[in-house]
């Protein structure tokens, strides 16, 4: 059995590569080429467990994931992934869930940004600087050039910490920005990126001012949950998603439908773009719109390359039981 700490999947797999195993995801989803069911969420005052199963291509996995909102010191979202064979039932290897739910959210984002946004977009917002938030702008700068980066978070003094991470793993000539208003992120931003549990929308209310953006919403899991104004739904064609699941998972999905300001036709799985069986709409006039709630295929898919690499370069550490 082989486990992988942060430092043992950092050295086993990159950005671009992640990417590329959330489009071999995507394909399966599309071709209903996996078994899972809808993930079971477990409600302790703030916090959730998460329990996200899933069997697809050679193997089984399942994800254990705890989101604390109110962690000042700890990722929001920490968790544990167990790989097993699925021919035989061995486990193939433990990892560190936290950092395989930073990546692969990453490069769900940096997906949609890829297929999604204008070729120029060269600026990118980002509400909610934590752990995923961070993910978000690697993924984003390795798909676009991006020159700019506009930032907000609810708590101004946990920026800072947050840009000296971010610093590190981009490019030192990107120009990172702290806005005071989240108009100010939006008016500035080509790609406008949410990353909060927010119960209420955290982008400004305001028509046509998203006209010609990506943006992308990561945070709202939960029907209780949302990121998204009632504005930007007023002239889509669409409404991207990871997985049809958010139709019943997350409030920026549920309450447009509830409301009829879309309908269910215009609720597009992301799949389809992928495989080419939707051409997306990306005009200047209007705004494209992905939402992600995130499902177990893509964990079960990113954690096999992962743990396949790093067998091949003896990469983490080889227990028995």
């Amino acid at each position: 059995m082989l486990l992988l700490n942060e430092q043992d999947i950092m050295q086993a797999i990159t950005m671009n590569d992640t990417i590329q195993a959330i489009e071999e995801a995507y394909i399966l989803y599309d071709s209903k080429l996996f078994h899972m069911p809808l993930r079971t969420q477990i409600q302790d005052n703030d916090n959730t467990l998460l329990l996200m199963p899933c069997i697809a291509t050679d193997s089984t996995g399942l994800k254990i994931v705890n989101v604390f909102p109110n962690n000042q010191d700890l990722p929001v979202t920490q968790g544990t992934m167990i790989l097993h064979n699925r021919q035989n039932g061995a486990i193939k290897g433990i990892l560190n869930g936290t950092l395989l739910t930073g990546i692969r959210t990453g490069a769900i984002g940096g997906t949609a940004i890829k297929y999604l946004a204008h070729e120029d977009s060269h600026s990118v917002g980002l509400i909610g600087t934590g752990y995923q938030g961070l993910y978000q702008l690697l993924a984003a700068c390795a798909v676009r050039d991006i020159r700019h980066i506009y930032l907000w978070n609810r708590t101004q003094d946990k920026i800072p910490a947050f840009i000296e991470t971010l610093k590190k793993q981009i490019a030192k000539d990107i120009e990172i920005h702290i806005v005071d208003e989240t108009i100010n992120l939006v008016d500035h931003s080509d790609i406008i990126i949410t990353s909060t549990t927010s119960s209420e929308p955290v982008l400004p209310n305001i028509e046509k001012i998203y006209n010609g953006k990506l943006i992308i919403g990561i945070g709202s899991y939960q029907p209780q949950m949302r990121e998204f104004p009632n504005f930007i739904y007023n002239h889509l064609d669409f409404l991207y998603v990871d997985t049809l699941d958010a139709r019943s998972e997350s409030g920026d999905v549920m309450t447009p439908l509830m409301h009829s300001w879309i309908t269910e036709k215009q609720v597009i799985p992301f799949s389809k773009v992928i495989t080419n069986k939707v051409k997306p709409i990306i005009s200047k006039h209007q705004p494209t719109v992905f939402k992600s709630t995130g499902m177990a295929l893509f964990d079960l898919v990113v954690a096999n390359r992962i743990v396949e690499t790093a067998l091949q370069h003896n990469i983490g550490k080889n227990v028995e039981l």
